[in-house]
């Protein structure tokens, strides 16, 4: 049996940044549908760590995000019931180096930040042990990130969701974007049925150029693949988000090919996560135990103490690469009513909230509060067809 929904506007995925983008839409007074081919957080965002970050990103429009991201999750997370409910953490990151002129390359990353407003202070090797006793010995210091916090991705997703009050429609793949003679859309067909909205929001992460292909347009949205290592639930351990600073140039990079770098958390239900892996194979989810190695070696390298830790699993997921590294945000002007909000690689469990907030204000009629030219849906011409 089929039915036909009507409402303001219809957000393809139920990720973490199609749910920000339900929530702040339903906050501003339209009628919101979500619809999902699996569960909430099935894809990208079930296989995140949670990272709500400002640390690794360089002075420019995704660090402006960043921060305005990581203040609407404060607000969220205090207002009564909701941030306990996702675990919420501002726990701050963490940056170290092995050697005086990773250090010095630190600092300088470091010195651009806070020109653009991120709280960054330099911690010399002999301070490193006051912020995480556990380090390994002989680094040469680090840089300290108050504001990175995190949450418990799925958990936060859910709850957004429900706090939209949005028609959830879950297990209902998109089949076509509805659009009028004159091109604009007027909703999407499922295999259930058909949602009518005068908006479509694409946030369909991974599956963000497939969707924009239906709707007859180019977004060169490409799979990343990426593992993390789960241990066995520890006592608290590691206070703060840990990485090496290869990593941030790993996020940057164009590369298709392997990539590892270390990172390290911890999780209020006590299991350490490790990463990072970054390549580009399509959606290839096989195993990978050279990948798995790679990334326990690193870890034990920054905390000696998990060589006597179990790993009690590992999970698989694909970040929605972009040929830029900037998701794409905003009204798409190839066919009226079509905004997208995909395409943040790794960082869209923290620029969620902001990218939710920014299409709520385009769907109000309103200003928003960056400037969105940076992340144009349509500045990829010559990348047309190029999505996986």
């Amino acid at each position: 049996m089929t039915e036909r929904l009507t409402c303001d506007v219809v957000v393809v995925g139920a990720g973490m940044v199609g749910a920000a983008c339900a929530l702040y839409a339903a906050r501003a007074g339209l009628s919101v549908a979500v619809v999902d081919r699996g569960p909430v957080a099935g894809g990208t965002t079930g296989a995140g760590e949670g990272n709500v970050l400002v640390s690794d990103k360089e002075p420019g429009p995704e660090l402006e995000l960043a921060l305005l991201s990581t203040r609407l999750w404060a607000e969220l997370a205090a207002e009564p019931g909701l941030g306990t409910a996702f675990e919420y953490e501002p726990k701050g990151g963490v940056v170290v180096a092995s050697a005086p002129e990773g250090l010095a390359a630190l600092e300088l990353f470091a010195a651009g930040q806070r020109a653009a407003g991120v709280e960054a202070f330099t911690v010399a090797a002999d301070q490193l042990a006051d912020l995480e006793p556990h380090l390994a010995p002989g680094l040469a210091g680090g840089i300290h990130y108050p504001q990175d916090a995190q949450v418990m991705p799925t958990l936060a997703a859910a709850r957004l969701v429900r706090a939209s009050g949005c028609r959830l429609f879950t297990g209902r793949t998109v089949t076509e974007v509805l659009r009028t003679r004159a091109g604009a859309v007027r909703g999407v067909r499922t295999d259930r049925g058909d949602v009518h909205a005068t908006a479509v929001v694409n946030a369909a992460g991974t599956w963000g150029g497939r969707l924009a292909a239906l709707a007859g347009v180019g977004l060169p949205v490409l799979p990343r693949r990426g593992f993390v290592l789960v241990t066995e639930p520890l006592p608290p351990m590691v206070r703060h988000k840990v990485y090496a600073a290869d990593y941030v140039a790993d996020v940057a990079s164009d590369s298709a090919a392997l990539q590892t770098s270390p990172v390290v958390e911890g999780t209020a239900a006590g299991p350490v996560l490790i990463g990072a892996s970054r390549e580009r194979v399509g959606f290839d989810r096989s195993f990978s135990l050279p990948v798995v190695r790679a990334l326990a070696a690193g870890a034990t390298g920054l905390f000696p103490f998990l060589q006597e830790v179990r790993a009690m699993r590992t999970y698989v997921g694909f970040r929605p690469y972009m040929p830029d590294h900037l998701p794409a945000i905003g009204p798409d002007p190839r066919v009226p009513g079509l905004f997208h909000a995909c395409g943040h690689e790794g960082a869209g469990i923290g620029l969620a909230t902001g990218t939710g907030h920014l299409i709520a204000q385009l769907l109000s009629g309103g200003t928003p509060e960056l400037d969105l030219a940076p992340f144009r849906p349509d500045r990829f011409a010559e990348h047309e067809g190029d999505a996986a």
